[in-house]
């Protein structure tokens, strides 16, 4: 058990002044078996009309409006989070043939295998998944697809971004955990396992020293249903443990952004991002 106070200060600088901007932020801990919230609130520079709800995947979202002229907007989002240890294994391990008639009987498994934009996989990853599919049960199968895209991808900033899509990391063999986690899941949906992508943030140390602030970051790891949810981060190649604190769940990276938005104005912005994390227990 770890407890754990995230700072997230993200926002948007405008070239110049806009009239008026509207937004959505996902940057609140998930309260669940695992998490445990002791605290979490939103601070919005300049103030605005703020409306919370929980969207379709149940992640809670912030949706505001800033109806004054500003040329900058930043929020803060500071949340005091316990983590629990979790098994990271399936307790109900079903086998192919039971795996289908549940993602045809439920909504949520047929969005889960449902491939997007951003996780339609490369053909020799597909290739790959099945090869496995037709030798390995589907936990085993899934676990052999995150560590071949751990093998073949490498990890490195700058190289894609927020928009960047499986196929673009996969042909650079360069990404970050957006990329890792698109990949993995584009593969699992090849082969009829669902999946999901999840948000969150991850302690940056193995040991997490009590009381050090250390500079974190927004991540991504996967899901995978075969019977339970099994979680496991394919960046680090660890299974889910106490460091990862999820924020959100969705079919990719456009479900769960952190905040995005538009604005009013022929202007060009800039998103600034900083991440602290203390833990406290």
């Amino acid at each position: 058990m770890s407890r754990y106070r995230v700072e997230h200060v993200t926002g948007f600088k405008y070239q110049s002044m806009v009239s008026a901007s509207y937004n959505e932020a996902r940057m609140f801990a998930v309260r669940d078996d695992s998490q445990l919230v002791f605290s979490s609130k939103l601070e919005i520079v300049p103030k605005g009309s703020v409306h919370e709800y929980f969207d379709y995947f149940g992640t809670r979202t912030a949706m505001f409006e800033i109806l004054e002229p500003h040329s900058e907007m930043t929020l803060t989002s500071t949340t005091l989070v316990e983590v629990r240890p979790r098994d990271g294994v399936s307790v109900t391990n079903l086998n192919w043939d039971a795996i289908a008639p549940r993602v045809s009987s439920d909504l949520a498994l047929t969005d889960a295998v449902a491939q997007t934009r951003r996780t339609a996989p490369p053909a020799e990853l597909v290739k790959f998944a099945k090869k496995k599919a037709a030798e390995l049960s589907p936990n085993e199968t899934a676990m052999e697809i995150c560590r071949f895209v751990y093998d073949r991808v490498k990890y490195q900033h700058g190289v894609t971004g927020v928009h960047s899509v499986a196929t673009e990391a996969w042909t650079k063999q360069i990404g970050v955990c957006q990329d890792f986690a698109h990949l993995v899941i584009g593969a699992l949906r090849a082969v009829g396992l669902p999946a999901r992508y999840v948000s969150g943030y991850l302690h940056p140390q193995l040991e997490p020293v009590i009381d050090e602030t250390v500079v974190g970051e927004s991540h991504a790891w996967v899901e995978w249903f075969s019977g339970d949810w099994v979680a496991f981060d394919p960046t680090n190649d660890v299974a889910i443990a106490d460091r990862h604190i999820v924020v959100g769940r969705g079919r990719d990276y456009d479900d769960v952004a952190p905040l995005r938005g538009v604005y009013a104005g022929p202007f060009a912005s800039e998103l600034f991002v900083s991440v602290q994390i203390t833990r406290e227990v």
